[in-house]
């Protein structure tokens, strides 16, 4: 329980996460946009990444903190649930990009060598091609971050241990990880000459731990009191965000600043959340994660389809061409989420269920056969 009361759902971040995965997508992107400069707040979309791991470790904390701190927390079926997650549309789009790959050599087009990395396969389909155990950065390259998540989601019984403890100190608890972030990220980039922001395949595990235990302490904040004026705030936030990334500011301070928009909207009620609580900004939150996975297959095909379609030479496409293939991403994202996401990640949570369920009666059967109550206490 918290001390406040808050909704299980917290529509509005919800609907930021497809915002984090558009700016990462117009990113990606925008190499093939023809005659057009690359805008300072498009080149920091990678930043979108950053968002997405400080959401990660507030809506994790808002959902399995108290479990964890009162002991109810069960790791096995909380890594099953996040397997679930995240484990299906991530082999469905290794495969994708994979058959794209070997189409596109079969038709005698060039094929960077790395995309199918052989020797990388095995760590990607563990899913620890971030934690520097891939000879390269092949296949879906965008899945490095769900190798980090997937690194963060292992190391959470460490997260809560320490963010549970700071509790009824929130401010420590946001100062702390703010100067953590700010001291790795200076650290990082004078010992590995680049950003961690912009770390992927060797780094990535470690990229995404500043970002999680921020989204842990700013959770705390919102557990203690939401936000009075959150919808000012946001405004505030959001708009010392985008300035901090299209002038080019030290990353830590974007990224400091989008754990402010998070804690905003986060106190939003959804009551009052206007359009970022409504169903078509809800639904395409929830199609974000399809969205991210989806760019580089997407951008594969039809990037290449309309290069050759419109003879336009090194793959610039002409504004409107470059604006109905972006356009078109969301759709393509809707469609691997209803026919792979949802119904995989439903499959396997439900399987884990009756798994659970199953294990729990023939457990209860057992000790009832020795004369105990179900958990080993004696019968009366």
């Amino acid at each position: 329980m918290t001390p406040v009361q808050t909704p299980a759902d917290l529509k509005p971040i919800t609907a930021l996460r497809f915002a984090a995965a558009l700016w990462v997508a117009v990113y990606a992107f925008w190499e093939n946009l023809a005659g057009v400069g690359l805008p300072g707040l498009v080149a920091k979309g990678y930043l979108g990444v950053e968002l997405f791991f400080v959401l990660s470790g507030f809506i994790l904390s808002h959902v399995y903190l108290a479990q964890a701190g009162e002991k109810r927390f069960s790791y096995g079926r909380f890594l099953w649930a996040r397997v679930a997650r995240v484990y299906p549309l991530h082999i469905a789009t290794l495969l994708g990009v994979g058959l794209l790959a070997g189409a596109a050599i079969v038709a005698g087009m060039s094929v960077d060598s790395n995309v199918l990395s052989w020797s990388s396969l095995p760590a990607n389909l563990l899913m620890v091609h971030a934690w520097g155990l891939a000879p390269a950065a092949g296949w879906n390259h965008p899945s490095w971050s769900i190798s980090a998540e997937w690194f963060a989601y292992l190391c959470f019984p460490a997260f809560a241990f320490v963010f549970w403890r700071l509790r009824d100190k929130p401010v420590v608890a946001v100062l702390g990880a703010a100067a953590f972030l700010a001291v790795l990220y200076f650290v990082f980039e004078q010992w590995a000459g680049f950003p961690l922001t912009e770390a992927t395949i060797r780094w990535g595990a470690l990229r995404i731990v500043p970002c999680f235990a921020l989204g842990c302490a700013l959770y705390l904040v919102y557990r203690k009191a939401p936000l009075k004026a959150p919808g000012l705030s946001a405004a505030i936030f959001l708009a010392l965000m985008l300035a901090s990334a299209a002038l080019g500011l030290w990353d830590a301070i974007t990224v400091l600043l989008a754990g402010g928009l998070i804690l905003s909207l986060a106190s939003l009620p959804n009551a009052r959340a206007g359009w970022l609580a409504s169903r078509p900004a809800v639904y395409l939150g929830e199609i974000s994660y399809s969205v991210y996975m989806v760019c580089v297959p997407w951008k594969l095909l039809a990037v290449n389809l309309a290069a050759k379609a419109t003879d336009a030479p090194d793959k610039q496409l002409h504004v409107f061409v470059w604006l109905a293939i972006v356009a078109l991403l969301p759709v393509v994202a809707a469609v691997s989420y209803h026919l792979v996401e949802h119904p995989a990640r439903k499959a396997l949570r439900g399987w884990g269920e009756r798994r659970n369920k199953t294990s729990a009666t023939n457990t209860k059967d057992a000790d009832t056969s020795k004369g105990l109550a179900p958990g080993g206490e004696p019968v009366a």
